[in-house]
């Protein structure tokens, strides 16, 4: 999806080493912490300068701002709606970081939004970012083939999704439901409906929002824990 988005002129994506500004015979981009301690630290003056640098191209091209997010454990945790948001905005800066993390003075000097994509540990924040990229891009229009795929996805309207069959009709005495061969598109998009609300309540309950349910998901919903009390 990222190479169309390219290719067809959606999105624009530059890569910048921050090493590049660094000052010093050997380009020094980290170095031990104060106070002590394990890991390195990354440099304040070459994320800077290469910040600055970004921001001020950024002006004299006549844009009025950028989006800046850092990618750090502590930040808001990374969802879909985050991912909505973001695919509308014109320019983005994602700034990765490596070791123990960055100088703690970096948010100080710059308005940055904080994102985590998990509770989890990475050696750098490469990964994080692309998992970023592509969430948004996935976002924009026209970079899916059939514009009705994104909204039938997991996370789009709160819930998970319903799960999905394709042929054979029966495989080892496994058989698609009846209801999906059938033909009836208001039976098939209320059993889809209802799959997916089942599914979300039996793997990520915490996702479960009845206020975001239409009337009919509130009645299925309802259905549903009284079949899983019986």
């Amino acid at each position: 999806m990222i190479k169309i988005a390219i290719e067809t002129g959606l999105v624009e994506i530059e890569l910048h080493d921050f090493r590049k500004h660094a000052e010093g015979k050997h380009s020094q981009v980290d170095d031990s912490p104060y106070g002590g301690g394990p890991g390195m630290v990354l440099m304040l003056q070459p994320i800077v300068d290469a910040l600055e640098s970004l921001i001020d191209k950024r002006l004299k091209d006549g844009f009025e701002r950028s989006r800046l997010i850092l990618l750090t454990p502590e930040g808001k945790t990374f969802t879909q709606e985050m991912a909505r948001e973001l695919s509308r905005e014109e320019h983005i800066i994602l700034v990765s970081g490596h070791y123990e993390g960055f100088d703690a003075r970096l948010t100080q000097l710059f308005p940055f939004e904080e994102i985590s994509i998990g509770d989890y540990v990475l050696s750098g924040g490469e990964a994080a970012a692309l998992v970023i990229i592509e969430t948004i891009i996935r976002e924009i229009p026209g970079v899916l083939g059939n514009p009705d795929s994104i909204e039938a996805e997991s996370f789009r309207s709160g819930l998970l999704d319903y799960p999905v069959y394709t042929r054979p009709p029966e495989f080892r005495n496994l058989k698609v439901p009846e209801i999906l061969l059938s033909g009836n598109h208001k039976l098939i998009a209320e059993w889809r409906l209802k799959e997916s609300i089942k599914t979300t309540l039996k793997k990520r309950p915490d996702l479960i929002d009845e206020s975001k349910l239409d009337e009919t998901g509130r009645r299925l919903l309802g259905e549903i824990k009284r079949e899983l009390s019986e």
